[in-house]
């Protein structure tokens, strides 16, 4: 547990990952997984702060109408692990989410660090940490959203299963949908392992086309889950209002 605290090895191997593959996936499709981000023993540790943490809130899906299930959003200081994660992630992604908003033809640039997003969020008075940890029992689900919490929102985030399908769990599969201009929405079931992350558009991205580029619109769920119990931790890079 102590090493969750202090950081751990994962925020290390951020650098070492396939960011050349994970772009063109990201472009092709919205998403990109990343397999064994985290080992079996940081699940099992991240996991056990679901009930040992500290947390700023804790949220009914069913009491909001948001599915069956719930979640936790940490308390700022995050865990180190979390925090680092965070901070390396944002580093590699942020040159990504700049392109995709230039080919959208957004203003919005991202600076090089994730500490100074968070200045740009907290400026604007979005001071509350985003995240989260999400705990899923038999017959829970997540309908399908969009995590934005107020006028600053980095357009990719991050998810990392800590459970193991077929062991821990049945069902309850990452589920993407996309929304082309008049088209119907498409949707795509990712498959995830324990420790494995993926990063996909938070609400919007830019699809190239015949005629040019233009933007779509994408949401996130996860299906039923038939058995067992499912944890994953999200990283979003944001804060809340």
């Amino acid at each position: 547990m102590s090493d969750v605290w202090e950081g751990g090895a994962a925020p290390g191997k951020v650098d070492t990952l396939d960011w050349a593959r994970a772009e063109r996936d990201l472009d092709a499709q919205g998403w990109a997984v990343f397999e064994g981000l985290l080992s079996a023993e940081e699940c099992a540790a991240v996991t056990q702060l679901y009930d040992a943490g500290r947390f700023r809130s804790r949220v009914v899906m069913a009491n909001h109408g948001y599915g069956r299930g719930e979640y936790k959003y940490f308390a700022y200081p995050l865990p180190g692990l979390v925090a680092g994660l965070r901070a390396a992630l944002y580093e590699r992604l942020a040159p990504i989410a700049n392109r995709w908003n230039r080919t959208m033809g957004i203003d919005t640039e991202y600076p090089d660090t994730h500490a100074a997003f968070l200045d740009r969020c907290h400026q604007a008075g979005q001071l509350r940490p985003t995240p989260l940890v999400l705990r899923y029992g038999e017959g829970d689900y997540n309908c399908l959203h969009q995590d934005l919490y107020g006028e600053h929102a980095f357009v990719l985030q991050v998810a990392v299963l800590l459970s193991a399908p077929g062991e821990d769990f049945t069902g309850g599969e990452l589920v993407l949908t996309e929304q082309r201009p008049r088209m119907q929405s498409r949707a795509d079931v990712v498959p995830l392992g324990r420790g494995d992350a993926v990063v996909f558009a938070v609400h919007r991205r830019p699809v190239q086309g015949t005629r040019g580029s233009y933007r779509v619109n994408l949401r996130h769920g996860v299906s039923r889950l038939r058995s067992g119990r499912r944890h994953t931790l999200g990283i979003i890079f944001h804060d809340a209002t």
